[in-house]
């Protein structure tokens, strides 16, 4: 079997020709395999962890989530391990949290391996603007940061904060709520828009209306020049 090495601008050899597979190199590291176990390499050709894990995903925020004996966990550019082997899935750190699954269910840990969230949702979404959507049993809600949940689980649908407000939808009627949790406007509209400048576009039985931030509906010809379409 062919063996891989890579060389260097100056087609200097970096490493031996020993791997089975050497992945493109990301955020400075790239994944090797051998034997069937892999580990990672710096753009130095050296290695930062053993060749021993059975799986592995490249680096985002500076961890690599790797899998040990059916278990993932984490590990920072020096190969230290971060988050211990405990997971049954899980998903890269962006924006400092990483999603992790125990038993189906789903929750996040933030950098320090500290579960900000019980292990319970059906599924959960990356945070956006410091807020994150998080499911469970078919109904959607919102968490902070700190995991706490700043609306109850009871949605049908519902799209990431926009200029601090996101929609939210119960039966096919859609709504907003602001970053405290407060619903805003009643659930009532059949169609809603992301807020521009202050206003947001809703429909209700066929009719366009403009809203402002306190859920207010105002006149389209006060505050066209507002608008962006």
């Amino acid at each position: 079997m062919t063996k891989s090495g890579f060389v260097n601008k100056n087609v200097e050899r970096m490493c031996k020709e020993k791997y089975d597979f050497i992945g493109t190199f990301h955020n400075g590291f790239a994944i090797v395999e051998l034997d069937n176990k892999c580990g990672f390499i710096d753009t130095t050709g050296k290695e930062i962890t053993e060749i021993k894990y059975d799986d592995a995903f490249g680096f985002s925020n500076d961890f690599a989530p790797v899998k040990l004996n059916s278990k993932w966990g984490f590990i920072n550019t020096f190969g230290k391990i971060i988050v211990e082997f405990k997971y049954d899935m899980v998903y890269s750190f962006i924006n400092g949290f990483a999603l992790v699954c125990i038993n189906k269910k789903w929750g996040f840990i933030n950098a320090l391996d500290n579960e900000i969230t019980e292990i319970k949702y059906d599924n959960v979404y990356y945070f956006k603007d410091g807020f994150a959507i998080v499911e469970l049993n078919g109904k959607l809600g919102f968490i902070d940061t700190t995991g706490n949940e700043i609306t109850p689980i009871k949605y049908n649908s519902a799209y990431d904060f926009v200029n601090g407000f996101a929609m939210v939808c119960i039966n096919n009627k859609w709504g907003f709520i602001d970053t405290t949790g407060n619903e805003i406007t009643p659930i009532k509209y059949d169609n809603a828009y992301d807020f521009v400048n202050g206003f947001a576009k809703v429909e209700l039985n066929g009719k366009y209306i403009y809203i402002n931030t306190k859920g207010e509906e105002v006149d389209y010809k006060q505050i066209r020049y507002f608008l962006i379409d």
